[in-house]
């Protein structure tokens, strides 16, 4: 069975709309993946701050930073469930990234001063939710154009993203329509996913 990582970066758990949005379309990819889910709610994951930066320079990564690494990295595919916080992405989700994003582990590089990606993924699954109306490609919104600068330094695939937005300016009822609209749209493209 093909093996699937998904990035569970929902900082407010059960509350999180975004990942009401992530788990039916998680039981979908569970008919074809194997899933290992990375949760970082409760991460005590620090900022690459100078003593750490050096301590990795000296030690390398550490061994939670390799096995998160090598299971993004030899994944066939993965999802990032994240809301959009002040802009973007949630800021462990960023340190969870500069965390595992390494030479000789994401990406290489080449002699030439080119980079090479070492992730096996085609694929990558972005679903977010956001309490604006900012539509995905805007440049207000850089959660979904971040994460395809990254699939360029690691050598993923395409960057699908399944966002609903509105949902802390809308009524209830507006937000609930739009976040099953959305699971609807992302199941159709688990199923080719």
């Amino acid at each position: 069975m093909k093996k699937l990582t998904f990035i569970n970066a929902c900082v407010r758990e059960e509350e999180s709309r975004t990942l009401t949005i992530a788990k039916p379309l998680m039981e979908e990819l569970k008919k074809r993946y194997e899933i290992t889910e990375i949760k970082l709610s409760r991460s005590t994951l620090s900022p690459i701050t100078l003593p750490l930066y050096k301590e990795r320079g000296t030690k390398g990564l550490s061994d939670e930073d390799l096995k998160n690494g090598r299971l993004v990295a030899e994944a066939d595919r993965i999802v990032i469930a994240a809301p959009f916080w002040d802009m973007g992405i949630p800021s462990i989700l960023k340190t969870f990234i500069e965390h595992i994003s390494a030479p000789d582990l994401t990406f290489c590089n080449n002699t030439d001063g080119s980079t090479r990606g070492n992730c096996k993924a085609e694929k990558l699954l972005y679903i977010t939710t956001r309490g604006m109306e900012i539509e995905t490609g805007s440049p207000l919104e850089q959660g979904s154009s971040y994460l395809k600068a990254l699939s360029w330094l690691w050598g993923l695939g395409d960057v699908i993203t399944v966002a609903v937005q509105g949902t802390d300016v809308n009524d209830a009822e507006t937000t609930n329509n739009r976040i099953s609209e959305a699971i609807k749209y992302g199941i159709e493209i688990c199923k080719e996913f």
